[in-house]
């Protein structure tokens, strides 16, 4: 039987990769020019806006982020005074991260831009197909940390 041929426009994964980086690169056009903040920081704010305090470890497994790409996040963050480091008592290599005054302040003016964002991306969808989608995405990716 002939193999089938893979049509990449059509493939899940490219379909998933291209989807996430147009939504980045929206978020990030949004976020760079008026709040100077990359994605991947902004996505440390969120982190440590929801979470008050996490460790850099913390904020690698949420984020699904790689490593490096957190730290130079949490570096440049820091040296904008946006986030503060306190060595972690219980652990004398790790940090605990959190917002500064300012930092938060910073959070508090682009959340409503975020959720903003996000309803004009339901509004494509519509709020029912939104809500399944959540939930499919949620499925796939507990599905493909079971097989990883």
């Amino acid at each position: 039987m002939p193999q089938k041929t893979l049509k990449l426009s059509a493939f899940l994964p490219y379909q998933l990769s291209i989807t996430s980086n147009a939504v980045s690169d929206l978020i990030a056009r949004a976020y760079r020019g008026k709040f100077a903040l990359k994605v991947p920081e902004w996505r440390v704010m969120a982190l440590l806006g929801e979470a008050e305090v996490a460790t850099q470890r913390e904020l690698v497994a949420a984020t699904a982020m790689d490593k490096v790409t957190v730290n130079r996040a949490c570096k440049t963050l820091e040296e904008r005074a946006l986030v503060s480091r306190v060595p972690n008592s219980s652990d004398g290599r790790s940090h605990h991260l959190a917002l500064t005054a300012a930092g938060r302040s910073l959070y508090d003016q682009i959340v409503p831009e975020a959720l903003q964002l996000e309803a004009g991306l339901e509004k494509i969808l519509g709020s029912g197909e939104a809500k399944q989608l959540e939930i499919m995405l949620a499925q796939l990716r507990a599905r493909v940390i079971e097989l990883g």
